[in-house]
């Protein structure tokens, strides 16, 4: 079973960035939790960072028929990612949207996700535990959906 993990424009910078908002947390730290519990779970990812819209929608496109599940950080097109929104729900698979930072409980703007309606669920708010957490629940998903 194949996952595929996508971080949005600008979480490169996970660890520099705001660090009393994301913490001091690697995006490469991130990925090696994600494919640590991945392994133990049994089931494969494919993970992929841009800065571009385009990129990762590109990404899911490519993997329209092999992936079982997604989680997805839209970062900054939360709010604005229309046509990720409108990819996300070509998937016929489930995904789950995470942030590591609790959006509602930030500036005003960022409160409202255009993702989410697009999505099976959300975890925020837990800094790294959120793509954790997510990943748990994505494979879930995606297990109960193969009956």
């Amino acid at each position: 079973m194949k996952i595929l993990v996508l971080h949005g424009p600008n979480l490169n910078l996970f660890g520099r960035r705001e660090p009393h908002i994301y913490g001091t947390t690697t995006l490469a730290q991130i990925n090696e939790q994600i494919a640590a519990l991945a392994s133990e779970l049994q089931v494969q990812v494919e993970t992929l960072q841009s800065n571009h819209e385009g990129a990762l929608i590109d990404f899911l496109h490519a993997h329209i028929d092999t992936a079982a599940g997604a989680l997805v950080n839209p970062a900054g097109l939360t709010q604005h990612g229309v046509p990720l929104h409108d990819a996300i729900k070509a998937m016929p698979f489930p995904v789950l949207e995470v942030h590591m930072s609790n959006i509602a409980a930030r500036e005003a703007w960022r409160a409202h996700s255009i993702i989410s309606p697009a999505v099976k669920g959300t975890i925020q708010g837990l800094g790294p535990q959120s793509y954790l957490l997510g990943l748990r629940g994505v494979v879930a998903l995606a297990q109960a959906a193969k009956g």
